[in-house]
């Protein structure tokens, strides 16, 4: 028996969880994610039947059984894996909290303390990996997260025009219950024309579900 479900068919491909920017062989530059939002889509995705490819950060979760599995560590890994996929998808969720700065010089050896009180970094951007996705021929629907602390919808907005999503998901990372850890989100869904839909706090298994919700409206069209 063949693949059945709405997104039969459809390759789907997912980032998700931290990455990990060296400083040295023993510290990083990272954050909290956990991935738990992305690995929800990718399973959600693969029970719609789509084909789906897990690109993650590293996380302490099982993966989905019937996802292909890309695991990468720094944005620039992620940015190639995603890269090797152009042309072959035709969705792309980014739901990876890719670090936005990365050390310029990252030490070969551990950096010993001394006397001094202050240590310095010189960072650089890393690459914006859903950015270049947006500009791919032929396009895929582009659903990009966006983790504020203020003004949510505003700058999820923005970002979402700028880039060139075609649906934006952002969650106020500093409100209770919701963002990296824990297995509850409350995220606002934006699409191109600005309507927007709150989902209230709910598990992420349930964000996931009204996330794919709105993707299979947009492919419908």
């Amino acid at each position: 028996l063949g693949v059945t479900g709405p997104l039969a068919g459809k390759r789907v491909v997912v980032t998700a969880g931290p990455t990990r920017e060296a400083i040295d062989p023993v510290r990083f530059l990272s954050n909290p994610s956990s991935g738990k939002m992305g690995y929800a889509i990718a399973d959600a995705a693969a029970r719609r039947g789509a084909e789906v490819v897990l690109v993650s950060g590293p996380t302490n979760l099982e993966p989905p059984a019937s996802a292909e599995i890309v695991p990468v560590t720094t944005a620039d890994e992620m940015n190639v894996a995603v890269r090797e996929l152009a042309g072959e998808v035709d969705v792309f969720i980014g739901a990876a909290a890719v670090a936005d700065w990365r050390p310029v010089h990252g030490a070969r050896h551990k950096l010993k303390k001394s006397d001094a009180a202050r240590l310095s970094l010189e960072l650089e951007r890393t690459p914006d990996v859903i950015g270049e996705v947006a500009g791919w021929q032929p396009k895929p629907i582009v659903v990009g997260f966006a983790a504020e602390t203020q003004e949510l919808v505003a700058n999820a907005t923005e970002k979402l025009a700028r880039k060139g999503w075609d649906l934006g998901v952002a969650n106020d990372v500093s409100a209770e219950g919701v963002g990296f850890a824990g297995d509850t989100n409350r995220v606002t869904i934006i699409d191109a024309s600005g309507e927007t839909e709150d989902t209230g706090l709910v598990s992420k298994d349930e964000v996931a579900a009204r996330v794919l919700d709105r993707i299979e409206q947009l492919l419908d069209r």
